[in-house]
């Protein structure tokens, strides 16, 4: 098992290489560069002006050179600093990092609190009333934007109930009940974005599982519903919906962006999103190689899980 973990944590640094690389050079194809952004700031401005400001910022040099540089530094843990408030970058990702993860992370519980009782209903129920209404429900959420649901959100129990969510973001240690109010709205609505495609997996492949020849000895020698269920049918069908849940990480990050920007969370997505429009490589190269890391790390932890829920499975 070690040696497994090993070489797929081995395995990630070329994945992270080629995704720094892409996004480095792609930020830079951008029409205008941040030297333009600053020099609109000041009407009247000179190409010697210009010069400097490319100097003082390292970005005089080719484009490769200054990839190799920023990659040499984020090797020993630096990269490298804003270049709008020269704030170290590593210090905005540990401001943000956390809570753009404990969003992911509510989000994540409301889409599997939701997906799978319905989904596991859903097949024990094949063809009845609550089946079509569950599949229906699947469909509307596969359909409606996730941004729109939130706009919807912030805006008509607003006009309605005279009642909007909360915006102002508490540090959970300071006060955990504010700051769960201001990030249950955006994950329950990410979470149930998240929650249709889940749902639906669970569904098909429960209904797989319980047509198997063991699902049907197992009611013959007089076992449970509920433990036929739990323990037979579940735990087999599980491993399809596992994978279908690592492969929805990007949507937690990815997701976040708008979420964060909707209700006004402070975290990599809003960091994210502020940096692309003002053109600040290295906040936008940092942020994307933390969240590139962490979908390949959540892609590792559910190939581990196979393990536990097949003990067929074997790591070597």
């Amino acid at each position: 098992m070690q040696a497994y973990i090993a070489r797929r944590l081995l395995a990630l640094v070329p994945t992270l290489l080629f995704v720094s690389l892409i996004v480095f050079v792609s930020m830079r194809l951008i029409p205008g560069d941040v030297i333009d952004l600053m020099l609109a700031q000041n009407d009247i401005a000179t190409g010697q002006d210009r010069a400097r400001i490319e100097a003082a910022l390292g970005l005089d040099q080719p484009v490769y050179v200054q990839y190799f540089t920023w990659l040499g530094n984020v090797v020993t843990g630096d990269f490298g600093r804003s270049l709008w408030n020269n704030v170290p970058v590593t210090e905005q990702l540990l401001a943000t990092m956390p809570i753009t993860f404990e969003l992911g992370f509510l989000a994540l519980i409301v889409a599997l609190t939701v997906a799978l009782p319905i989904g596991v209903y859903s097949a024990i129920r094949q063809d009845t009333a609550g089946d079509y209404i569950a599949r229906s429900f699947s469909l509307v959420m596969l359909a409606v934007p996730g941004f729109w649901l939130g706009t919807l959100v912030m805006v008509f129990p607003s006009v309605w109930w005279r009642w909007a969510p909360e915006l102002e973001y508490t540090p959970f240690l300071e006060d955990p009940i504010k700051n769960i109010q201001h990030l249950i709205v955006p994950a329950i609505l990410l979470g149930l974005s998240m929650s249709a495609v889940t749902m639906r997996m669970t569904r098909t492949m429960m209904l797989e599982v319980l047509r198997q020849d063991y699902i049907r000895t197992a009611r013959a020698k007089g076992v449970g519903e509920a433990l036929l269920i739990l323990r037979h049918a579940l735990r087999n069908g599980l491993i399809p919906v596992v994978t279908l849940i690592g492969l929805q990480a990007p949507l937690l990050i990815g997701g976040a962006v708008i979420f964060e920007q909707i209700f006004v969370v402070p975290g990599m997505g809003l960091l994210l999103l502020e940096a692309v429009f003002q053109r600040d490589y290295p906040v936008v190269s940092g942020v994307f190689l933390v969240a590139g890391a962490s979908i390949l790390l959540i892609n590792l932890v559910v190939d581990l899980s196979y393990g536990w829920l097949d003990p067929k499975v074997r790591h070597q």
